[in-house]
Protein backbone atom coordinates (compact mmCIF):
# COMPACT_ATOMS: atom_id res chain seq x y z
CA UNK A 1 0.00 0.00 0.00
CA UNK A 2 1.10 3.64 -1.31
CA UNK A 3 0.84 6.35 1.75
CA UNK A 4 0.23 9.70 -0.10
CA UNK A 5 -1.37 11.92 2.49
CA UNK A 6 -1.63 11.49 6.28
CA UNK A 7 -4.81 9.75 7.66
CA UNK A 8 -6.23 8.40 11.11
CA UNK A 9 -4.90 4.99 11.98
CA UNK A 10 -6.58 2.45 14.44
CA UNK A 11 -4.29 1.89 17.45
CA UNK A 12 -4.53 -0.43 19.94
CA UNK A 13 -1.33 0.42 22.13
CA UNK A 14 -1.62 -2.36 25.69
CA UNK A 15 -2.54 -5.46 23.65
CA UNK A 16 -1.10 -8.56 25.52
CA UNK A 17 -0.10 -12.48 24.42
CA UNK A 18 -1.47 -16.06 25.54
CA UNK A 19 1.09 -15.54 28.43
CA UNK A 20 -0.71 -12.39 29.99
CA UNK A 21 -3.60 -13.46 32.17
CA UNK A 22 -1.54 -15.68 34.10
CA UNK A 23 -1.12 -12.40 36.46
CA UNK A 24 -4.46 -12.34 36.86
CA UNK A 25 -4.39 -15.96 38.40
CA UNK A 26 -6.08 -17.27 35.72
CA UNK A 27 -5.12 -20.12 33.07
CA UNK A 28 -4.96 -19.97 29.24
CA UNK A 29 -7.18 -22.80 27.70
CA UNK A 30 -5.98 -22.35 24.23
CA UNK A 31 -2.11 -22.47 22.09
CA UNK A 32 -0.30 -19.23 21.97
CA UNK A 33 -1.16 -19.84 18.05
CA UNK A 34 -4.70 -20.46 18.61
CA UNK A 35 -5.13 -16.72 21.18
CA UNK A 36 -2.90 -15.21 18.20
CA UNK A 37 -5.53 -15.95 15.17
CA UNK A 38 -8.26 -15.37 17.67
CA UNK A 39 -6.90 -12.15 18.23
CA UNK A 40 -6.03 -11.18 14.48
CA UNK A 41 -9.68 -12.24 13.65
CA UNK A 42 -10.25 -9.76 16.16
CA UNK A 43 -8.33 -6.67 15.33
CA UNK A 44 -9.38 -7.35 11.87
CA UNK A 45 -12.85 -7.18 12.28
CA UNK A 46 -12.65 -4.14 14.57
CA UNK A 47 -10.34 -2.29 12.17
CA UNK A 48 -7.47 -2.33 13.99
CA UNK A 49 -4.13 -0.98 12.10
CA UNK A 50 -1.60 -0.68 14.84
CA UNK A 51 -0.52 -2.71 17.87
CA UNK A 52 1.36 -1.80 21.06
CA UNK A 53 2.41 -5.17 22.91
CA UNK A 54 2.91 -4.55 26.41
CA UNK A 55 3.42 -7.71 28.67
CA UNK A 56 4.13 -7.43 32.19
CA UNK A 57 8.19 -7.03 32.11
CA UNK A 58 8.51 -9.76 29.54
CA UNK A 59 8.59 -10.00 25.34
CA UNK A 60 7.83 -13.18 25.43
CA UNK A 61 5.73 -14.35 22.30
CA UNK A 62 6.39 -10.93 20.66
CA UNK A 63 7.92 -12.73 17.20
CA UNK A 64 5.06 -14.93 16.38
CA UNK A 65 1.90 -12.12 17.22
CA UNK A 66 4.73 -9.84 15.02
CA UNK A 67 4.98 -12.09 12.17
CA UNK A 68 1.51 -12.82 11.96
CA UNK A 69 -0.08 -9.40 12.25
CA UNK A 70 2.51 -8.34 9.30
CA UNK A 71 1.92 -10.36 7.39
CA UNK A 72 -2.07 -9.46 7.65
CA UNK A 73 -0.98 -5.30 7.12
CA UNK A 74 -0.86 -4.69 10.86
CA UNK A 75 2.30 -2.76 12.38
CA UNK A 76 3.05 -4.02 15.77
CA UNK A 77 5.21 -2.22 18.01
CA UNK A 78 7.02 -4.58 21.08
CA UNK A 79 7.35 -3.13 24.20
CA UNK A 80 6.03 -4.32 27.84
CA UNK A 81 4.44 -2.50 31.15
CA UNK A 82 6.81 -1.49 33.93
CA UNK A 83 6.17 -0.08 37.35
CA UNK A 84 8.57 2.57 38.81
CA UNK A 85 10.37 2.12 42.19
CA UNK A 86 6.97 4.22 43.61
CA UNK A 87 4.75 1.45 41.68
CA UNK A 88 3.48 3.53 39.01
CA UNK A 89 2.55 1.88 35.82
CA UNK A 90 3.81 2.47 32.35
CA UNK A 91 3.28 1.20 28.93
CA UNK A 92 7.10 1.39 26.60
CA UNK A 93 6.70 0.88 23.31
CA UNK A 94 9.51 0.37 20.52
CA UNK A 95 10.31 0.75 16.56
CA UNK A 96 8.36 -2.40 14.75
CA UNK A 97 11.78 -4.14 13.63
CA UNK A 98 13.09 -4.27 17.49
CA UNK A 99 14.94 -7.71 18.08
CA UNK A 100 13.58 -9.50 20.82
CA UNK A 101 17.15 -9.53 21.56
CA UNK A 102 17.44 -5.68 21.70
CA UNK A 103 14.11 -5.56 24.01
CA UNK A 104 15.36 -7.91 26.49
CA UNK A 105 18.59 -5.48 26.89
CA UNK A 106 16.53 -3.07 26.93
CA UNK A 107 14.84 -4.36 30.38
CA UNK A 108 17.94 -5.13 31.73
CA UNK A 109 19.03 -1.24 31.04
CA UNK A 110 15.72 -0.32 32.50
CA UNK A 111 16.83 -3.00 35.55
CA UNK A 112 14.10 -5.17 35.27
CA UNK A 113 16.25 -8.55 34.98
CA UNK A 114 14.02 -11.22 35.78
CA UNK A 115 11.14 -12.20 33.44
CA UNK A 116 9.54 -14.11 35.39
CA UNK A 117 9.13 -11.79 37.71
CA UNK A 118 7.70 -8.96 35.14
CA UNK A 119 5.27 -7.38 38.06
CA UNK A 120 8.01 -6.50 40.71
CA UNK A 121 9.04 -2.68 40.01
CA UNK A 122 11.91 -1.37 39.00
CA UNK A 123 14.72 0.12 40.74
CA UNK A 124 14.50 3.13 38.92
CA UNK A 125 12.23 6.40 39.85
CA UNK A 126 9.19 7.26 37.64
CA UNK A 127 11.61 10.66 36.34
CA UNK A 128 14.26 8.55 35.71
CA UNK A 129 12.51 5.92 33.66
CA UNK A 130 10.86 8.24 31.35
CA UNK A 131 14.23 9.85 30.58
CA UNK A 132 15.81 6.30 30.20
CA UNK A 133 12.92 5.43 27.73
CA UNK A 134 13.36 8.47 25.74
CA UNK A 135 17.13 8.12 25.72
CA UNK A 136 16.36 4.77 24.23
CA UNK A 137 14.24 6.04 21.57
CA UNK A 138 11.14 4.30 22.93
CA UNK A 139 7.91 5.80 23.60
CA UNK A 140 5.67 5.40 27.09
CA UNK A 141 2.70 6.52 28.09
CA UNK A 142 1.37 6.59 31.77
CA UNK A 143 -1.07 3.33 32.13
CA UNK A 144 -4.57 3.51 33.65
CA UNK A 145 -3.83 6.99 35.43
CA UNK A 146 -7.51 6.98 36.92
CA UNK A 147 -7.00 3.89 38.36
CA UNK A 148 -4.85 1.50 41.21
CA UNK A 149 -0.89 2.46 40.14
CA UNK A 150 -1.78 5.17 38.24
CA UNK A 151 0.06 8.04 37.84
CA UNK A 152 -3.06 10.45 39.14
CA UNK A 153 -4.67 7.94 41.10
CA UNK A 154 -1.20 8.50 43.43
CA UNK A 155 -1.17 12.10 42.82
CA UNK A 156 2.33 12.22 41.70
CA UNK A 157 2.31 15.58 39.94
CA UNK A 158 5.89 16.21 39.55
CA UNK A 159 5.82 12.79 37.42
CA UNK A 160 2.73 14.12 35.14
CA UNK A 161 4.74 17.04 34.68
CA UNK A 162 7.56 15.48 33.25
CA UNK A 163 8.41 16.91 29.90
CA UNK A 164 8.97 13.35 29.07
CA UNK A 165 5.63 11.89 29.40
CA UNK A 166 3.23 12.96 26.01
CA UNK A 167 0.65 10.59 27.41
CA UNK A 168 -1.79 9.37 29.40
CA UNK A 169 -4.33 5.97 29.50
CA UNK A 170 -7.99 6.54 30.47
CA UNK A 171 -10.76 4.28 30.35
CA UNK A 172 -13.43 6.16 28.05
CA UNK A 173 -14.05 10.16 27.07
CA UNK A 174 -12.03 12.80 29.62
CA UNK A 175 -15.90 14.36 30.36
CA UNK A 176 -16.95 10.45 31.54
CA UNK A 177 -14.71 11.67 34.56
CA UNK A 178 -16.52 14.89 35.44
CA UNK A 179 -17.19 14.72 38.96
CA UNK A 180 -14.86 11.92 39.71
CA UNK A 181 -12.63 12.55 42.69
CA UNK A 182 -14.00 16.75 42.81
CA UNK A 183 -13.63 17.06 38.99
CA UNK A 184 -10.21 16.59 39.83
CA UNK A 185 -9.10 13.95 37.22
CA UNK A 186 -11.09 15.65 34.03
CA UNK A 187 -9.53 19.08 35.57
CA UNK A 188 -5.81 17.67 35.31
CA UNK A 189 -6.35 16.20 31.90
CA UNK A 190 -7.62 19.71 30.47
CA UNK A 191 -4.74 21.25 31.67
CA UNK A 192 -6.82 23.40 34.51
CA UNK A 193 -5.06 21.88 37.45
CA UNK A 194 -2.96 24.43 38.84
CA UNK A 195 -0.48 21.97 40.70
CA UNK A 196 -0.26 19.71 37.53
CA UNK A 197 -0.67 22.16 34.87
CA UNK A 198 1.87 21.21 31.68
CA UNK A 199 3.68 23.54 29.31
CA UNK A 200 2.39 21.21 26.51
CA UNK A 201 -0.75 19.59 27.13
CA UNK A 202 -0.82 15.70 27.86
CA UNK A 203 -2.33 13.37 25.35
CA UNK A 204 -5.46 11.14 26.44
CA UNK A 205 -6.00 7.76 24.73
CA UNK A 206 -7.49 4.80 25.34
CA UNK A 207 -5.40 2.06 25.53
CA UNK A 208 -6.99 -0.39 28.02
CA UNK A 209 -5.17 -4.32 28.67
CA UNK A 210 -6.33 -6.37 25.87
CA UNK A 211 -6.14 -9.87 27.64
CA UNK A 212 -8.49 -12.00 25.71
CA UNK A 213 -8.83 -11.38 22.03
CA UNK A 214 -12.22 -9.96 21.63
CA UNK A 215 -11.39 -7.22 24.34
CA UNK A 216 -9.72 -5.27 21.51
CA UNK A 217 -13.13 -4.39 20.07
CA UNK A 218 -13.98 -2.38 23.33
CA UNK A 219 -13.86 1.41 22.16
CA UNK A 220 -12.10 1.64 25.57
CA UNK A 221 -9.08 -0.62 24.13
CA UNK A 222 -8.15 1.58 20.97
CA UNK A 223 -7.45 4.98 19.57
CA UNK A 224 -7.29 6.84 16.48
CA UNK A 225 -3.92 8.48 15.85
CA UNK A 226 -3.01 10.38 12.57
CA UNK A 227 0.04 9.25 10.73
CA UNK A 228 1.39 9.38 6.68
CA UNK A 229 2.42 6.04 7.32
CA UNK A 230 2.10 3.89 10.31
CA UNK A 231 5.74 3.27 11.34
CA UNK A 232 7.02 3.93 15.00
CA UNK A 233 8.94 7.85 14.32
CA UNK A 234 5.37 9.04 12.31
CA UNK A 235 3.36 7.28 15.76
CA UNK A 236 5.92 9.34 18.10
CA UNK A 237 5.78 12.65 15.74
CA UNK A 238 2.39 12.52 16.30
CA UNK A 239 2.34 13.03 20.27
CA UNK A 240 4.35 16.20 19.07
CA UNK A 241 1.07 17.57 17.99
CA UNK A 242 -1.04 15.66 19.61
CA UNK A 243 -4.35 18.57 19.36
CA UNK A 244 -4.68 17.60 15.87
CA UNK A 245 -3.39 14.02 15.27
CA UNK A 246 -4.46 12.15 18.85
CA UNK A 247 -8.36 10.88 19.23
CA UNK A 248 -10.25 9.36 21.13
CA UNK A 249 -12.95 6.83 19.40
CA UNK A 250 -15.87 8.96 21.22
CA UNK A 251 -13.65 11.90 19.35
CA UNK A 252 -14.07 11.02 16.14
CA UNK A 253 -17.00 13.05 14.06
CA UNK A 254 -18.91 12.22 11.58
CA UNK A 255 -18.01 14.26 8.52
CA UNK A 256 -20.22 15.12 5.45
CA UNK A 257 -17.91 18.25 4.91
CA UNK A 258 -17.71 18.78 1.17
CA UNK A 259 -14.33 17.83 0.17
CA UNK A 260 -12.28 17.31 -3.22
CA UNK A 261 -11.34 13.61 -2.88
CA UNK A 262 -9.03 13.39 -6.27
CA UNK A 263 -7.82 14.97 -9.08
CA UNK A 264 -6.45 13.35 -12.48
CA UNK A 265 -5.67 14.64 -15.64
CA UNK A 266 -5.67 13.18 -19.51
CA UNK A 267 -3.55 15.10 -22.03
CA UNK A 268 -2.17 18.08 -21.60
CA UNK A 269 0.84 19.69 -19.43
CA UNK A 270 -0.06 17.69 -16.47
CA UNK A 271 -0.51 14.15 -18.38
CA UNK A 272 -0.77 11.23 -16.21
CA UNK A 273 -1.03 12.80 -13.17
CA UNK A 274 -3.44 11.39 -10.42
CA UNK A 275 -4.04 13.24 -7.04
CA UNK A 276 -5.26 11.83 -4.15
CA UNK A 277 -5.95 14.98 -1.49
CA UNK A 278 -6.43 14.46 2.43
CA UNK A 279 -9.80 15.21 4.22
CA UNK A 280 -7.63 17.85 5.96
CA UNK A 281 -4.91 20.60 4.93
CA UNK A 282 -3.70 20.20 1.29
CA UNK A 283 -0.81 22.51 0.38
CA UNK A 284 1.00 22.53 -2.78
CA UNK A 285 4.68 23.16 -2.92
CA UNK A 286 7.14 23.57 -5.55
CA UNK A 287 9.62 26.68 -7.58
CA UNK A 288 8.10 28.84 -9.89
CA UNK A 289 6.82 27.17 -13.28
CA UNK A 290 6.26 23.73 -11.31
CA UNK A 291 2.63 24.27 -12.35
CA UNK A 292 1.28 25.10 -8.94
CA UNK A 293 -0.92 27.75 -11.08
CA UNK A 294 -1.93 25.65 -13.24
CA UNK A 295 -3.19 22.81 -10.93
CA UNK A 296 -5.52 25.53 -9.20
CA UNK A 297 -6.82 26.99 -12.43
CA UNK A 298 -7.69 23.47 -13.91
CA UNK A 299 -9.66 23.57 -10.90
CA UNK A 300 -11.58 26.39 -11.27
CA UNK A 301 -11.98 25.36 -15.47
CA UNK A 302 -13.80 22.02 -14.10
CA UNK A 303 -16.06 23.69 -11.51
CA UNK A 304 -16.53 26.41 -14.42
CA UNK A 305 -15.64 29.19 -11.82
CA UNK A 306 -15.35 32.33 -13.20
CA UNK A 307 -11.98 34.61 -11.90
CA UNK A 308 -11.79 38.08 -10.25
CA UNK A 309 -11.12 40.57 -12.43
CA UNK A 310 -9.62 40.91 -16.11
CA UNK A 311 -5.98 40.43 -15.10
CA UNK A 312 -6.92 37.39 -13.57
CA UNK A 313 -9.37 36.41 -16.30
CA UNK A 314 -6.31 36.44 -19.02
CA UNK A 315 -4.08 35.03 -16.96
CA UNK A 316 -6.37 32.17 -15.94
CA UNK A 317 -7.66 31.35 -20.07
CA UNK A 318 -3.89 31.63 -20.91
CA UNK A 319 -2.33 28.81 -19.10
CA UNK A 320 -5.30 26.47 -19.83
CA UNK A 321 -4.70 27.18 -23.40
CA UNK A 322 -1.16 26.38 -23.28
CA UNK A 323 -1.80 23.88 -20.44
CA UNK A 324 -5.07 21.78 -21.99
CA UNK A 325 -5.99 23.54 -25.22
CA UNK A 326 -3.43 22.10 -27.38
CA UNK A 327 -4.06 18.39 -26.63
CA UNK A 328 -7.90 19.01 -25.74
CA UNK A 329 -6.56 17.91 -22.18
CA UNK A 330 -9.43 16.73 -19.63
CA UNK A 331 -9.85 17.14 -15.46
CA UNK A 332 -11.48 14.71 -13.59
CA UNK A 333 -12.51 15.66 -9.87
CA UNK A 334 -13.56 13.30 -7.34
CA UNK A 335 -15.37 15.19 -4.78
CA UNK A 336 -18.09 14.74 -1.95
CA UNK A 337 -20.88 16.70 -1.62
CA UNK A 338 -22.57 17.91 1.80
CA UNK A 339 -25.26 19.24 0.37
CA UNK A 340 -25.87 16.25 -1.56
CA UNK A 341 -25.40 14.33 2.03
CA UNK A 342 -22.39 13.12 1.42
CA UNK A 343 -22.59 11.29 -1.48
CA UNK A 344 -19.43 11.13 -4.30
CA UNK A 345 -19.38 12.65 -7.80
CA UNK A 346 -16.96 12.87 -10.74
CA UNK A 347 -16.75 16.06 -12.56
CA UNK A 348 -14.59 15.99 -15.89
CA UNK A 349 -14.41 18.63 -18.57
CA UNK A 350 -12.35 18.93 -21.75
CA UNK A 351 -11.26 21.77 -23.31
CA UNK A 352 -13.95 23.58 -25.25
CA UNK A 353 -16.71 21.63 -23.78
CA UNK A 354 -19.03 21.79 -20.31
CA UNK A 355 -18.21 20.12 -17.47
CA UNK A 356 -19.60 16.45 -17.00
CA UNK A 357 -21.59 15.05 -13.43
CA UNK A 358 -21.46 11.61 -13.07
CA UNK A 359 -22.52 9.65 -9.77
CA UNK A 360 -20.15 6.89 -8.36
CA UNK A 361 -21.56 4.44 -11.21
CA UNK A 362 -20.91 6.73 -13.23
CA UNK A 363 -24.28 7.50 -14.39
CA UNK A 364 -24.34 10.61 -16.50
CA UNK A 365 -26.27 13.83 -14.56
CA UNK A 366 -26.74 16.11 -17.16
CA UNK A 367 -29.46 18.02 -14.86
CA UNK A 368 -26.75 19.21 -12.59
CA UNK A 369 -24.01 21.59 -12.43
CA UNK A 370 -20.87 21.66 -10.73
CA UNK A 371 -22.24 24.93 -8.45
CA UNK A 372 -25.23 22.30 -7.28
CA UNK A 373 -22.89 19.93 -5.83
CA UNK A 374 -20.53 22.42 -3.71
CA UNK A 375 -22.78 25.90 -3.70
CA UNK A 376 -20.79 28.58 -2.28
CA UNK A 377 -17.27 27.44 -3.22
CA UNK A 378 -14.83 30.32 -3.72
CA UNK A 379 -11.41 29.72 -5.25
CA UNK A 380 -8.71 32.44 -5.65
CA UNK A 381 -5.21 32.45 -6.68
CA UNK A 382 -3.02 34.82 -5.01
CA UNK A 383 -2.91 37.93 -7.68
CA UNK A 384 -6.99 37.49 -7.47
CA UNK A 385 -6.42 37.92 -3.36
CA UNK A 386 -4.27 41.19 -4.05
CA UNK A 387 -6.81 42.88 -7.07
CA UNK A 388 -9.48 41.66 -4.41
CA UNK A 389 -7.63 44.08 -1.48
CA UNK A 390 -7.69 46.89 -3.66
CA UNK A 391 -11.47 46.85 -4.26
CA UNK A 392 -13.46 47.90 -1.47
CA UNK A 393 -16.13 46.32 -2.41
CA UNK A 394 -14.61 42.91 -2.76
CA UNK A 395 -11.85 43.44 0.66
CA UNK A 396 -15.15 43.98 2.45
CA UNK A 397 -16.94 40.91 1.38
CA UNK A 398 -13.99 39.06 1.98
CA UNK A 399 -13.61 40.10 5.51
CA UNK A 400 -16.97 39.79 6.64
CA UNK A 401 -17.40 36.30 6.78
CA UNK A 402 -14.17 36.27 9.15
CA UNK A 403 -15.91 38.94 12.03
CA UNK A 404 -18.82 37.76 14.45
CA UNK A 405 -21.69 39.51 15.77
CA UNK A 406 -24.01 41.57 13.81
CA UNK A 407 -22.24 43.16 10.60
CA UNK A 408 -25.16 45.79 9.87
CA UNK A 409 -24.28 47.70 13.53
CA UNK A 410 -20.15 47.55 12.35
CA UNK A 411 -20.37 51.25 11.86
CA UNK A 412 -21.71 51.96 15.52
CA UNK A 413 -18.91 49.38 16.72
CA UNK A 414 -16.07 51.03 15.26
CA UNK A 415 -17.27 54.67 16.32
CA UNK A 416 -17.44 52.93 20.22
CA UNK A 417 -14.04 51.22 19.93
CA UNK A 418 -12.45 54.47 18.51
CA UNK A 419 -14.54 56.26 21.55
CA UNK A 420 -12.45 53.77 23.70
CA UNK A 421 -9.42 54.15 22.10
CA UNK A 422 -9.15 57.83 22.74
CA UNK A 423 -10.31 57.43 26.40
CA UNK A 424 -7.73 54.61 26.92
CA UNK A 425 -5.27 57.35 24.64
CA UNK A 426 -6.00 60.27 27.52
CA UNK A 427 -5.44 58.04 29.88
CA UNK A 428 -2.30 56.98 29.20
CA UNK A 429 -1.00 60.78 28.28
CA UNK A 430 -2.27 61.57 32.09
CA UNK A 431 -0.19 58.81 33.77
CA UNK A 432 2.91 59.46 31.24
CA UNK A 433 2.62 63.06 32.82
CA UNK A 434 2.11 61.87 36.31
CA UNK A 435 5.07 59.38 35.69
CA UNK A 436 7.29 62.57 34.68
CA UNK A 437 6.16 63.86 38.10
CA UNK A 438 7.33 61.30 39.99
CA UNK A 439 10.33 61.07 37.67
CA UNK A 440 10.95 64.59 38.97
CA UNK A 441 10.19 63.92 42.67
CA UNK A 442 12.42 61.60 42.49
CA UNK A 443 15.21 63.53 40.98
CA UNK A 444 14.99 65.88 43.65
CA UNK A 445 15.06 63.16 46.02
CA UNK A 446 19.20 63.21 46.97
CA UNK A 447 18.75 67.21 47.01
CA UNK A 448 16.45 66.91 49.82
CA UNK A 449 18.13 64.35 51.49
CA UNK A 450 21.33 66.50 51.62
CA UNK A 451 19.11 69.31 53.06
CA UNK A 452 17.82 66.97 55.75
CA UNK A 453 21.28 66.18 56.59
CA UNK A 454 22.29 69.55 57.07
CA UNK A 455 19.47 70.62 59.26
CA UNK A 456 19.95 67.49 61.34
CA UNK A 457 23.15 68.42 61.64
CA UNK A 458 22.30 72.23 63.13
CA UNK A 459 19.73 70.61 65.30
CA UNK A 460 17.39 72.19 63.45
CA UNK A 461 14.84 68.27 64.44
CA UNK A 462 15.56 68.87 68.06
CA UNK A 463 13.76 72.41 67.78
CA UNK A 464 11.54 71.49 65.42
CA UNK A 465 10.08 69.23 68.09
CA UNK A 466 7.73 71.91 69.55
CA UNK A 467 6.20 72.83 66.49
CA UNK A 468 3.80 69.86 67.07
CA UNK A 469 2.74 71.09 70.37
CA UNK A 470 2.49 75.00 69.44
CA UNK A 471 -0.09 73.73 66.89
CA UNK A 472 -1.99 71.59 69.43
CA UNK A 473 -2.09 74.63 72.26
CA UNK A 474 -3.40 76.51 69.02
CA UNK A 475 -6.01 73.83 68.26
CA UNK A 476 -6.68 74.26 71.98
CA UNK A 477 -7.43 78.12 72.57
CA UNK A 478 -9.64 77.71 69.63
CA UNK A 479 -12.20 75.29 71.22
CA UNK A 480 -11.64 77.38 74.35
CA UNK A 481 -13.25 80.22 72.79
CA UNK A 482 -15.80 78.13 70.43
CA UNK A 483 -17.15 76.87 74.12
CA UNK A 484 -17.57 80.58 75.35
CA UNK A 485 -19.47 81.25 71.57
CA UNK A 486 -21.64 78.45 72.28
CA UNK A 487 -23.07 79.77 75.68
CA UNK A 488 -23.37 83.55 73.86
CA UNK A 489 -25.77 81.64 70.74
CA UNK A 490 -27.59 80.05 73.82
CA UNK A 491 -28.18 83.18 75.64
CA UNK A 492 -29.11 85.10 72.27
CA UNK A 493 -31.90 82.04 71.75
CA UNK A 494 -33.02 82.72 75.34
CA UNK A 495 -33.58 86.42 74.17
CA UNK A 496 -35.37 85.66 71.21
CA UNK A 497 -38.03 83.44 73.12
CA UNK A 498 -38.82 85.98 75.95
CA UNK A 499 -42.86 86.16 76.36
CA UNK A 500 -44.74 88.59 73.63
CA UNK A 501 -46.99 90.58 76.67
CA UNK A 502 -49.48 92.18 73.47
CA UNK A 503 -51.08 89.41 72.85
CA UNK A 504 -53.19 89.98 76.12
CA UNK A 505 -53.73 94.13 75.46
CA UNK A 506 -56.47 95.37 76.95
CA UNK A 507 -57.93 95.47 73.77
CA UNK A 508 -57.71 91.92 73.09
CA UNK A 509 -59.34 91.19 76.57
CA UNK A 510 -62.06 93.60 76.70
CA UNK A 511 -65.70 91.84 76.71
CA UNK A 512 -64.06 88.29 77.33
CA UNK A 513 -66.28 86.81 80.55
CA UNK A 514 -62.43 85.72 82.14
CA UNK A 515 -60.80 88.86 81.66
CA UNK A 516 -59.63 89.12 85.02
CA UNK A 517 -57.87 85.84 84.80
CA UNK A 518 -56.17 86.29 81.95
CA UNK A 519 -54.89 89.75 82.98
CA UNK A 520 -53.84 87.74 85.91
CA UNK A 521 -51.89 85.70 83.82
CA UNK A 522 -50.37 88.88 81.49
CA UNK A 523 -49.13 90.24 84.87
CA UNK A 524 -47.34 86.64 85.41
CA UNK A 525 -45.54 86.85 81.91
CA UNK A 526 -44.87 90.19 82.39
CA UNK A 527 -42.95 89.73 85.41
CA UNK A 528 -41.13 86.93 83.92
CA UNK A 529 -39.98 88.56 81.27
CA UNK A 530 -38.69 91.51 83.23
CA UNK A 531 -36.97 89.15 85.60
CA UNK A 532 -35.44 86.54 82.87
CA UNK A 533 -34.29 89.96 80.60
CA UNK A 534 -32.55 91.10 84.54
CA UNK A 535 -30.93 87.20 84.77
CA UNK A 536 -29.62 87.58 81.19
CA UNK A 537 -28.40 90.79 81.58
CA UNK A 538 -26.01 89.21 84.37
CA UNK A 539 -25.37 86.50 82.12
CA UNK A 540 -24.13 88.82 79.41
CA UNK A 541 -21.76 90.73 81.81
CA UNK A 542 -20.52 87.19 83.21
CA UNK A 543 -19.64 86.50 79.38
CA UNK A 544 -17.91 89.71 78.66
CA UNK A 545 -15.79 89.17 81.89
CA UNK A 546 -15.23 85.50 80.33
CA UNK A 547 -14.14 86.92 77.48
CA UNK A 548 -11.77 89.52 79.09
CA UNK A 549 -10.05 87.01 80.96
Amino acid sequence: MVNTKARFFKCALQVNPAGYIKYRGQQQTITEDDYNQQLLNEALEAGIEVIGLANHGSVDGVDKIRTLFARNGIVVFPGFEIASSEKIHFVCLFDENKTSQELERILGHLELLDPDEGVLPTKLSAPRLIEKVNEIGGFLFAAHCTNKNGVLKCKMNHVWQHNGLLAAQIPGPIEALKGVENDFYRKVLLNKETNYRREREMAAINAADVANPEDIKNDGASCPIKMTKPCFPSFKQAFLDAGSRVRLNTDKPESYASAIERMRFVGGYLDGMDIELSEHLNTVIGGRGTGKSTLLECIRFVLDLKPFGKPSKSQHEAILKNNLGREKGVVELTLRSAKMNGRKFKVSRKWGDQPVVQDEQGNLLSHYQPIDLLPGIELYGQNEVYEMTRDTQSRNKLIKRFLEGDHDNLESTIANLLSQLKENRDAIINALHQKSEIETDVERLPKLQDQVRQFHELGLDEKLKVVPKLEKEKQLNKQVESEVNKIREAVNSLKDSLPDIPFLSEGSLEGLPHSETLKQQRAVLDQLSKTMSLTIQQVDERIHQAEQS
